[in-house]
């Protein structure tokens, strides 16, 4: 006998998967920003990798409400950032030298979801690079307030220039595979 998979089923699943992919995704996250890899000229985190990951796997919407729920843990004094509790946290640690690039984490995550859903893997990557313009260019305005301007690319940018843009890279070449394989998934299934 085949099963028959109702309306409410799906909607049940989807619902299923989105409640669920809130707390995963925050995990997530703050095991991205707490990871540190040697690198050149400063160690490098995976929180650039998680923030366009998850837009271009989730959406905008899900995607915002991760990154949402992720600055919220944080607000309330959670350890959820790169260098927390060392260098503060909650609100203190968010009002610091890196919330315009929170801020800016949080921004991307809506504009690359939005841009890159439905795109090929070099749309999604284009979508990613402007996603992580708009990251330095709050990050930086923001660090202004802390950095003389004559340093700020010095110190705000070009030290995550490069291994940002490897971590899209990585994203856009990962989206590509999973899409090439969803597409042979259904054509076997048809």
């Amino acid at each position: 006998m085949a099963s028959t998979v109702l309306p409410s089923d799906r909607l049940r699943d989807r619902l299923a998967f989105q409640f669920a992919s809130i707390p995963i995704g925050v995990a997530l996250m703050t095991l991205a920003a707490k990871t540190q890899i040697p690198f050149w000229p400063v160690p490098m985190t995976l929180q650039t990798l998680a923030v366009m990951g998850f837009a271009v796997l989730l959406g905008p919407r899900l995607a915002l409400s991760v990154f949402s729920a992720y600055l919220a843990a944080g607000a309330a004094g959670l350890p959820v950032f790169a260098g927390t509790p060392e260098r503060g946290i909650g609100l203190a640690y968010m009002m610091g030298p890196t919330g315009g690039y929170l801020l800016g984490f949080l921004l991307a995550t809506g504009l690359v979801g939005w841009l890159a859903a439905g795109r090929g893997w070099l749309a999604r990557f284009g979508a990613m690079l402007g996603g992580l313009a708009l990251v330095y260019a709050c990050g930086a305005a923001w660090l202004a307030a802390f950095v003389p301007l004559d340093k700020l690319w010095a110190v705000g940018v070009a030290p995550f220039l490069l291994g940002d843009v490897v971590k899209i890279a990585l994203v856009a070449l990962a989206g590509h595979a999973l899409a090439r394989r969803r597409d042979a998934g259904r054509g076997e299934a048809q």
